[in-house]
């Protein structure tokens, strides 16, 4: 064969990886692909366990690829790192760290399958990473390999782009009905340049196939040639960017992080900072690697569109980018089986927990936990083969003789509708609040942060803190304890303190307003489905299709005829992750199973599963959905279901479809009880200098002029007088609260409730008329089921009936926040943590106590004025003598 190359220097840099279901013979297509290339001087074979790229012990002796393994060739002046990935399902994982970093894919499918069940998931990942493919169709040298047939299903079941590009004839046209641009250029021009076939294809509008074998050189040039003509090398930015897709570690334990260079060039020693710039990250690259099979040699830079591998770098990860990449993407493929790792009697369970966490940084989807409910390490799975490679390699990395369980399933929770969470962390000294947003995602989306609120509101600095906190840490919901997925979490406000706040404090709000969102919302319990493909004699497919239908699952049509037929659909692998035993077993060995996790679902059975679980939420110290707040100097928690009444900040989220009211907007609901207070404004001093000491000095007050009265009018201002800004003025009242706290309505109260109410309404009425001010009385109604929140007009004030969950006081405290900031507030209520509040929100604190004594003096000078009133009204009457106003004088026209 030889080396097909010019002379001249390659003028392309090109990352192709190799994809395929088990046993489609792709590590064989990359021998013959090396080989046609003259990269290597002998073929090697998979059954022989010499395959150039098979390096590892246990992929020689199982015949399958089980670490993704890169190669260089070089073929008509394009320079090719070929990338070989695992085919088995359960290195899956591994296969898809590859895609980030690839140019263009080729997919290697089996002449005698078809399209199997691995395949469809591999094109719907080469989809979602945008990645452009050739499709190469091996073993097309055995009998019963119908290729007219295959290139149907491949456009019946991937794509109708699918175009046969060994048959030059009908090529063309086929091709020009791919897109419009190419309909076009054929219709003008009668032909299709090579330019206009690599545009399309790198835009994922042309899908080329070629077919051969691979085992016997088949079509292996011709595809090879056909790959180096139209694939396009990608332009690359001059500032260094990379893109990191796995990490690894060599036979001295050196730590290897391979990388894809995506803009600029990379050299020994230069320093390398985290993605996008993240200086906390920076770290200087020792030496630079270009592996190809198990072999490589060291180079002093590496250019754009180059894959290497560095030594040097510890804080890195797989999938993330570094200096200017901003790549960053969630795995769809993950492990659906939990597994308990077993060690022997007697060993350092937390130093074996230590060295495994090595084995998750080359494979981020084993999630290695610790378990404090269970005592336990766990670890998750795609299968039992991963299992078994896996028991070897810790035997062989870290001489320790570890078992599993049976395994598990992997359950994921999510949220049925958006809902509020707040988190407020104040014990002494300390200080941070936060409110989110949790919405819904679509399935699949995993976790989506950002944020709404306002940097004058909360500096950025904090609001990126609270982010990072978000995506740091895998996050549990309240069903069964489960990782909580596809939810979109904005940040929607946030409050610190200029002296007390510390970064763990915002940890802290963060972590709780995100359990308190959790416990609120209405939970989804997900549970990993599979797409199958089952292939059983059609005298039994009957009993089939009942058992699918008994787990729960779906299947299309029934296909084929005569001796065999094929089911393709979708079950919970809970139930189906044993059924391939048993096909096996009622077919005689005729039939066969092939499952691939398609991604996660509602659970069929999701009170079942949580019952049988039994995860107690409450006892889970660690994921807290409680608040701690600073009370007479000391942090106080709060529960979940009754912190909304004592936060400091409001969310600002309403609903769609709920009006905002008069006053406010939507608050957040709560659970809280009143305690009594009934001190005087002296013996509310001692809490004024708690919370000054704790929270600083309140909003500044405008000083309101007390109102004085002269007979029935007000003097009016003389000419010269000083004056005061004088505000509108709103008093807030607590009505059962002042009910209960006044002897003469709690009296009544124990009669009849309504009465009661009554009479206060007709006491804050005349109060108001002599005072002036806009009143409002705020009632509970919170344990009314399905109630809403009901404005009513009594005479001259305003009276508010809370909603459902809903509490008085929790409506006072964010309409004091609200109206506040425009006008002058005194609230009356008896409730000290009310009274706390609301001197933080600017508002005046009335106790009951000084509120009674206030409705006393006014009683008092109403009469007074009624009294005058009177005796002027009958003296007028008696003489008709009208008595002169006292300051008329200084009245214009006098």
């Amino acid at each position: 064969m030889g080396r097909q190359a010019n002379e001249t220097k390659p003028i392309k840099h090109i990352c192709a990886g190799l994809l395929a279901h088990v046993d489609a013979g792709k590590t064989t297509l990359s021998e013959a692909l090396l080989y046609t290339a003259g990269a290597i001087r002998k073929l090697g074979r998979v059954d022989h366990q010499d395959a150039f790229l098979d390096t590892d012990a246990q992929e020689r002796a199982r015949g399958i690829t089980i670490f993704s393994k890169q190669a260089e060739l070089e073929f008509e002046n394009t320079k090719i790192m070929l990338l070989d990935t695992p085919g088995h399902v359960d290195f899956s994982a591994e296969m898809e760290r590859t895609l980030s970093v690839l140019d263009y894919a080729v997919l290697v499918i089996s002449g005698k399958d078809g399209v199997q069940g691995h395949t469809g998931t591999l094109w719907k990942l080469l989809k979602q990473y945008e990645v452009p493919v050739f499709l190469f169709i091996n073993k097309m040298d055995l009998d019963g390999t119908d290729k007219e047939a295959i290139l149907n299903e491949l456009k019946r079941v991937l794509d109708e782009r699918c175009v046969d590009f060994t048959d030059r004839e009908t090529r063309e046209e086929q091709v020009a009905m791919c897109s419009e641009a190419l309909l076009e250029e054929f219709l003008e021009k009668g032909s299709l340049s090579q330019r206009a076939l690599g545009r399309e294809i790198r835009q994922r509008n042309l899908f080329p196939c070629y077919f051969g074998s691979a085992l016997k050189m088949e079509g292996v040039e011709p595809f090879l040639k056909g790959f180096c003509a139209l694939a396009e090398a990608p332009r690359y930015p001059e500032t260094f960017a990379a893109r990191v897709y796995k990490i690894t570690r060599d036979s001295q334990g050196n730590r290897l992080t391979h990388m894809k260079i995506t803009g600029g060039t990379l050299h020994v020693k230069q320093t390398v900072a985290g993605r996008g710039g993240n200086d906390e990250k920076e770290e200087k690259v020792d030496q630079i690697r270009i592996y190809s099979g198990e072999k490589f040699r060291v180079r002093e830079q590496v250019e754009a569109g180059e894959i290497c591998a560095v030594t040097g770098l510890t804080k890195t990860l797989a999938g993330e980018g570094l200096g200017a990449e901003s790549f960053s993407r969630e795995a769809v493929l993950e492990p659906v089986l939990v597994y308990r790792l077993i060690l022997p009697e007697g060993s350092d369970v937390h130093g074996a927990f230590l060295k495994l966490k090595q084995l998750e940084e080359e494979d981020p989807q084993l999630h290695i936990t610790w378990s404090s409910q269970l005592q336990e390490i766990q670890i998750q799975l795609m299968g039992q083969v991963q299992l078994e490679i896996l028991k070897t390699r810790i035997k062989e990395r870290f001489d320790l003789d570890a078992e599993f369980d049976t395994g598990r399933i992997s359950y994921k929770e999510t949220i049925a509708a958006p809902v509020t969470g707040a988190g407020h962390f104040e014990p002494l000294r300390h200080y941070a609040e936060v409110h989110l947003l949790l919405e819904p995602g679509e399935r699949g989306s995993g976790l989506v942060l950002d944020t709404a609120c306002s940097e004058d509101v909360l500096d950025r600095n904090w609001q990126r803190l609270i982010l990072t906190h978000l995506g740091e840490k895998e996050h549990t919901g309240p069903l069964t304890g489960s990782p909580i997925t596809d939810i979109k979490i904005t940040l929607l406000n946030g409050r610190a303190h200029v002296k007390h706040t510390e970064g763990g404090d915002f940890r802290q709000a963060t972590y709780r307003a995100l359990q308190q969102g959790l416990r609120k919302a209405e939970m989804i319990l997900l549970e990993p489905w599979y797409d199958f493909q089952m292939e059983v004699p059609s005298q039994m497919v009957g009993r089939a299709m009942s058992d699918i239908q008994q787990m729960g699952g779906s299947f299309e049509p029934p296909e084929g005829s005569g001796e065999m037929t094929r089911l393709r659909g979708k079950a919970p692998v809970s139930e189906m992750k044993e059924y391939a035993a048993e096909v096996t077993s009622y077919t005689k060995g005729h039939g066969r199973l092939i499952c691939t996790v398609s991604g996660y679902e509602a659970c069929h059975n999701q009170e079942q599963v949580v019952s049988e679980i039994g995860y107690d939420v409450e006892r889970d110290l660690e994921n807290t959905a409680d608040s701690v707040f600073c009370q007479h100097g000391a942090g106080v928690s709060i529960k979940w279901d009754q912190a909304d009444a004592y936060m400091h900040l409001e969310s600002g989220w309403t609903p769609a479809g709920e009006n905002k009211d008069s006053i406010v907007g939507k608050a957040a609901a709560s659970f809280s009880e009143s305690r009594g207070y009934t001190g005087t404004q002296q013996e509310d001093k001692e809490l004024e200098r708690i919370f000054e000491k704790t929270y600083g000095t309140p909003k500044e007050k405008t000083r309101i002029p007390k109102k004085t009265f002269d007979a029935a009018e007000r003097k009016p201002r003389k000419k010269g007088e000083r004056t005061e800004e004088v505000r509108e003025e709103y008093l807030l009242v607590d009505g059962y609260n002042i009910i209960f706290a006044w002897d003469e309505l709690k009296a009544l109260a124990k009669v009849n409730l309504d009465a009661a109410r009554e009479a206060l309404l007709e006491i804050l009425s005349n109060y108001q008329g002599y005072r002036g001010c806009k009143t409002i009385a705020v009632f509970d109604a919170y344990k009314r089921k399905g109630g809403q929140r009901r404005h009513e007009q009594y005479h001259n004030i305003e009276v508010v009936f809370t909603k459902e969950a809903e509490t008085a006081d929790s409506y006072i405290e964010k309409t004091t926040y609200e109206i506040g900031k425009r006008y002058y507030v005194r609230v009356a209520t008896s409730d000290s943590l009310e009274q706390m509040i609301i001197l933080g929100n600017g508002a005046f604190k009335v106790s009951a106590k000084e509120f009674r004594e206030e409705i006393r003096q006014a009683d008092a000078e109403i009469s007074s004025i009624l009294e005058a009133y009177n005796r002027k009204s009958n003296l007028e009457n008696r003489s008709r003598i009208e008595i002169p106003d006292p300051d008329a004088s200084d009245k214009p026209g006098t």
